[in-house]
């Protein structure tokens, strides 16, 4: 999608290229490797509604790609808002696994790259 404001149209596509957040092994795999792209106050809310820490969640990583997940996943309606200097709202629909989500991740830039502040996914009914 097209940012209303142009000069996001950049942010927009940095992030549309690093989303769905955990899913790119082209940004990394290892613990180290997400460490880097979260924040060290990161947390996320889960389509369960369930608050994770940070540490949790790297757990959680590590677990998942000793044995790398085959997954079939679909990526639409990305849209993107600058929340302050620095920080964007990235939002988006996942297809994954059978299930719809709506996601949205909080991400900033810094003179080291970017990185993740927040991130939730809500399940959404099919139309």
């Amino acid at each position: 999608m097209e940012p209303a404001d142009e000069r996001l149209r950049g942010v927009l596509d940095d992030l549309v290229r690093r989303e769905p957040l955990f899913h790119r092994p082209e940004f990394g795999t290892t613990r180290a490797d997400f460490e880097a792209m979260t924040a060290p106050d990161f947390w996320e809310t889960g389509a369960s509604g369930e608050r994770y820490s940070r540490d949790f969640v790297l757990d959680v990583l590590e677990e998942r790609y000793k044995a790398p997940p085959t997954e079939e996943w679909e990526t639409s309606d990305f849209r993107c808002q600058e929340l302050a200097e620095g920080v964007y709202l990235l939002t988006y629909t996942l297809a994954l696994n059978g299930r719809r989500t709506r996601r949205a991740t909080i991400w900033q830039q810094g003179t080291d790259g970017w990185r993740v502040l927040y991130h939730q996914g809500t399940v959404v009914q099919d139309p």
